[in-house]
């Protein structure tokens, strides 16, 4: 089995409700075992005007393929209400691929690391977590990344 980290996303009907069923929902993927979870973190939007966002990291350990759980994860988004409009909307719930063991992907439905991650304070604090010590595959370490986003404007939920 391999370590996956996956990020989780919402900012509609219920935030952190659309995590706590989505992890539900992880947690019966074939061939996979939910191993860890971050606690809930709080943050604006990227954009203006939308609704702040809930976000969490969870770690699975899977014998799926990476584009096997990239199905399964749209699966999921479906199965929660999402809907594919527009890049960077609003949105019930977003599964995102992060980590795939020691695997670096590029392919056109996927790429792994996730490509912005290293910039966003709402992954890596999350992930670092349930990962701490973590070096990416492409040789940066978590450590690293964190030293050089803030935790500026991310509010913890408490568990």
């Amino acid at each position: 089995m391999e370590r996956v980290h996956i990020g989780l996303g919402s900012n509609l009907a219920e935030p952190a409700e659309q995590l706590r069923q989505a992890l539900a929902a992880l947690e019966h993927l074939p061939d996979t075992r939910l191993a860890a979870v971050s606690s809930f973190y709080v943050s604006d939007s990227l954009l203006p005007g939308q609704p702040r966002y809930t976000n969490a990291v969870a770690a699975l350990d899977t014998d799926l393929q990476p584009l096997q759980l990239l199905d399964a994860l749209q699966a999921i988004e479906r199965g929660q209400g999402r809907e594919r409009h527009e890049r960077w909307g609003p949105r019930t719930l977003d599964l995102d691929i992060l980590l795939f063991g020691e695997r670096l992907i590029d392919e056109p439905r996927l790429r792994v690391p996730h490509y912005h991650m290293h910039a966003r304070a709402f992954v890596l604090y999350p992930l670092a977590e349930i990962a701490a010590g973590l070096e990416l595959p492409d040789g940066r370490s978590l450590g690293a990344l964190l030293a050089a986003c803030p935790f500026e404007g991310l509010e913890r939920l408490t568990p």
